[in-house]
């Protein structure tokens, strides 16, 4: 094998490309990015000897297929809807696949023609789906290994900005898709707990949350994810009375993140008429109706939240901008979608910025008698707003797990996720050189 195709050229593309590059180079392989931006994709090649950047619009089937045709391992960098019909041209041609995202059903259902072509589908390879993935098993086989039995497990990741470049009330800004961000946690959580299943609404996600001291770190929040029992069973947990996977944000995010839900402004269900004509007052006061009408906008949305003028919650919403006049011109816009261009103005990532990834796993297991605790955490700080760390957590996995393909190393054929020991532990071990080391504490509980 020879050639490598990685389609998309967006931010988390750069950590990737890179180090593909240096393989490539090492062991003469060639790699190919594609974009609908062409010039986007040069750049991220940036003239290498063993690279290429090309056009790609990935809806034109023959041209998506004459690229795919030409590689041996495809590595999608796609909105996560748009990656089936790139796997089922790789079926068709007989390529390998390996992306970051979540592994649809759909893409499961390819599961047994991918088998039996011999083909590697590997998803849910960059950090968090990917290296939670790989920490956390590493950890469940030891603990196994050494007869342990497991109680509870709890793994929280956050994308969040380090504190050297903290300088504003919501103590957040950017560092991944802010799509995502806005619409983060609509549905339903669910995790377990002393062996009940329970249950949080959208409505109440941001409010009940945990503070959760993360080593070396201090004090963090941690809301739900949508579905922590997912993995219950790919993780070999079937009968574990406790579950939770959760999001971290530095304190006081959620009590603000659930103020603008309980005002409306995360909805992205629809599109409100003569949206462009709208401030951010006009607005507020819109979702705010008629119960409110004394006094100014700010003390109108503070007895609508049951807060106090002068909160921190109050701050870091005036702080914002959801106060003031400032135009929203944007033409059949749903809540979410003004919300999202107010926060992209105000949580940009500054050039010199330095975002922080932290990752804790909590593994709470019986062995010979006693109770233990094993916390293991991983924390690193990007370098600028170009060379993050979450570009780099995302994609360094995703270009060590393709050496490992293009080599040979990797048996496991079919759609999979990485939680087998022949993907973790070499593509860890790795990682240790990027500076991706997880400290770990054990502790008597009783």
């Amino acid at each position: 094998m020879n050639n490598i195709l990685v389609i998309g050229a967006g931010r988390s593309s750069s950590a990737l490309i890179n180090y593909v590059l240096d393989q490539a180079k090492k062991y003469a392989w060639f790699v190919t990015v594609a974009d609908f931006d062409p010039a986007l994709a040069e750049a991220k090649v940036n003239n290498h000897p063993n690279g290429r950047g090309t056009w790609l619009d990935v809806t034109k089937v023959n041209d998506r297929r004459e690229l795919i045709e030409r590689a041996d391992i495809v590595v999608s960098l796609l909105p996560a809807h748009l990656h089936l019909e790139v796997a089922q041209d790789c079926i068709r041609l007989k390529k390998h696949l390996i992306t970051a995202s979540y592994v649809s059903k759909e893409l499961y259902s390819l599961g047994d023609e991918a088998q039996a072509r011999e083909l590697i589908f590997m998803g849910e390879m960059g950090l968090d789906p990917g290296i939670d993935h790989m920490s956390a098993m590493q950890k469940i086989d030891e603990i196994k290994e050494k007869g342990g039995k497991l109680t509870a497990f709890r793994s929280y990741t956050g994308g969040l900005i380090a504190p050297e470049s903290d300088n504003n009330p919501c103590h957040y800004k950017f560092t991944w898709n802010p799509r995502n961000v806005v619409l983060a946690g609509q549905g339903t959580a669910q995790y377990l707990e002393k062996g009940k299943f329970k249950y949080l609404p959208y409505r109440r996600l941001f409010e009940q949350y945990w503070v959760v001291p993360i080593q070396g770190m201090g004090d963090y929040e941690v809301y739900a994810n949508r579905d922590s029992l997912l993995y219950r069973e790919i993780y070999g947990l079937k009968d574990i009375p406790n579950i939770l996977r959760g999001t971290i944000r530095h304190l006081g995010y959620c009590d603000a993140w659930n103020a603008l839900v309980k005002i409306g402004l995360t909805d992205g269900s629809f599109p409100l008429l003569e949206s462009d004509d709208l401030s951010y007052y006009s607005l507020v006061e819109a979702y705010l109706g008629d119960s409110y009408t004394t006094g100014t906008l700010k003390e109108r949305t503070a007895k609508f939240l049951g807060e106090e003028i002068d909160s921190p919650v109050m701050e870091k919403l005036e702080w914002l901008g959801l106060f003031s006049t400032k135009r929203i011109n944007l033409s059949n816009a749903t809540p979410a979608l003004m919300l999202e261009a107010l926060l992209l103005e105000k949580w940009k990532l500054e050039e010199t910025d330095k975002d922080m990834i932290i990752m804790q796993h909590e593994f709470e297991y019986e062995l010979e008698g006693k109770k233990n605790l094993l916390t293991s955490t991983m924390v690193l700080k990007g370098e600028n707003a170009r060379d993050t760390a979450m570009s780099k957590l995302v994609g360094v996995p995703l270009g060590i797990f393709v050496k490992l393909v293009m080599l040979g190393k990797i048996k496991s054929k079919g759609v999979n996720i990485p939680v087998m020991k022949e993907v973790y532990e070499p593509v860890l071990q790795e990682l240790i050189d990027f500076g991706v080391e997880f400290i770990e504490k054990n502790e008597i509980l009783d």
